[in-house]
Parts: structure tokens; sequence; C-alpha cells
């Protein structure tokens, strides 16, 4: 465990992952699909959106999950999947009924309709079955809120998960506790497997930052010291929490992505997320992503 890294290791970091990104500096095809999922609750069709790498060959898979009441394609999902596809993933962003949140059997449910590694008719197997994928090389997943969540249950239904990125990410939002299906050893992903991001004023998980450190601490079985704003394993796995200080705005709340949080268009991305040299990032966790796949 350590914590918070000095910016000159981040700065490395990030310019690893810029060069490992130029690697393939090439064209990108996009491409879209649908599914219905492979549970009897997920009988309504949605979309799938993403790119691939135009060249020859087999590449694993990126699959984003946004938050409740999002769209599917807005620029976080699509900058995400822009950005696995250039490291050379098929990437895409999945639509399902994010319109209310859940419990721990909702969210089960729209998780098994994404992942479900048995059906014919999920969003995985239309991922895996294109031309393009090989998921035997692994499967990695990132997401928003709500869309975190479906993430981390996401190995529950598809043994090929490998990792998973989460963002606003916690056991617990407002009056619905997830403690049964998402903390630390009460699903298949395995912590060490797991990095979590959250803004120290996170509305959904009581807004301090002493909150939801307790949170991610749950979520991931890490503690560090009581201060801690970051903790993680020798892999980098565990949690991070942006402080207001950090971001461009000076507002780190649940949306910290977003240039002016959640009460911001969700398609106004803060620059220091989108393209920033920093832990939180995303460029620094979509490459910690890359380390789980073979490629």
């Amino acid at each position: 465990m350590h914590e918070r890294k000095n910016a000159n290791l981040f700065a490395a970091l990030l310019l690893s992952t810029v060069c490992g990104t130029s690697a393939w500096a090439q064209t990108l095809n996009s491409f879209t699909a649908t599914y219905s999922g492979g549970s009897t609750s997920c009988n309504t069709t949605y979309n799938i959106k993403g790119k691939e790498p135009a060249s020859l060959g087999t590449y694993p898979v990126f699959i984003y999950l946004v938050g409740t009441s999002e769209t599917y394609d807005n620029a976080s999902a699509l900058s995400a999947v822009d950005k696995m596809a250039g490291r050379g993933y098929v990437a895409a962003t999945i639509q399902y009924p994010s319109s209310s949140f859940g419990t721990c059997s909702t969210l089960s449910t729209r998780s098994k309709c994404i992942f479900d590694a048995g059906s014919a008719s999920s969003a995985v197997k239309a991922l895996c079955s294109r031309p393009t994928a090989d998921c035997a090389k692994g499967i990695v997943v990132s997401g928003f809120s709500q869309g975190s969540i479906l993430a981390i249950l996401s190995k529950n239904y598809d043994s090929r998960v490998q990792a998973v990125y989460g963002l606003g990410a916690g056991v617990q939002y407002s009056t619905y506790d997830l403690r049964a299906c998402v903390a630390h050893g009460k699903r298949t992903l395995t912590s060490d497997r797991l990095r979590a991001v959250n803004g120290e004023a996170d509305g959904f998980m009581g807004s301090t930052e002493s909150s939801v450190r307790a949170q991610l601490q749950e979520l991931t079985g890490l503690a560090c010291t009581s201060t801690s704003t970051s903790c993680t394993r020798s892999n980098d796995s565990g949690w991070y929490i942006v402080k207001h200080a950090e971001a461009s705005d000076g507002n780190a709340d649940h949306c910290y992505m977003r240039q002016g949080g959640c009460l911001a268009s969700q398609n106004t991305l803060d620059q220091k997320w989108l393209a920033g040299t920093y832990s939180w990032s995303i460029d620094s966790n979509l490459q910690w992503l890359t380390n789980f796949t073979q490629r």
C-alpha cells in the first residue's frame, strides 16, 4: 500500500501512456449494434456504439457504462471508447435502462443483461462475436455511478472480465445499500482488479471526504491512514479521492469529470480529467486497465 504518488511519477506514467497510445495511431472504424440481454427481464432492445482498430488482427474488448439518466453516448463515454480503441481494443459504450437506480437485485439483473456470457443476446456476446474481437484476450470495463456498479458486478456473469475502473463507485448511494453485492469479498471481481476514483464531496456518499473514504475502503477492502486521499496496492488497484483543488472548476463532487460538476451538461468535460497528467485523469486509469489483457 502507498499514499498519493509524487507528480513526477505520474507524469512519467502519462508519458508512457501517450507513447503507448501513439503505437496505435491508426485509422479507427466506427460500428453500431444492438442487444436485448440474457435475462427474461431483458426484453427491450438497446444500442451499442463503438470503435475498433481498422488494421487486421483481433483485439481484447473494452466496455463503458454511463450513470443514471445519462445518454449512453455522452462525451465521457465516447472519450473512453476513442481512447481505448486507440490502444488496440474493440471498445464500446452500452445503452441500458438507466432512468432509475435500484437495489442489488435490480442492478445485478441489469449487469447480467449486459454481461451474460451464456446468452446469445447479451451485449458481451454481440461484442465478442465481432470479427475483430478476441475476448479470450480479456475484457476490461469502466463506468460512472450506476454504471460503475454494473461494471463491478460484470465478472459475476463473464469470467473473461479482467479489471474494472469505476468513477463515483461506492457501497451505498443515498438510501440504496449495496454492500451485499458490491462490497469487498461480496462479488466475483477481486479487489486487486478494481480501481475506484471518487470526488471528495460526492453527494451520494455523504458529501464529506471522510464518508467517501469510508465507502471506498468498504468497496476495495483497502485502508491506509485516516486522512489518505490515495490508497493502492503494488499493482495500483485501490482508490483515489479527487480534491476540490485538483479539479479545474474547484468542484470535486460526484461528477468531478465534468466542468461544473453534476449541475453541468454531461457533455462538458473537465480538461484535467480528459487530457491531464494526474492520477485521477482518464488516461492514467485506462492505461491501468491495459495491464490485464493480452494485446
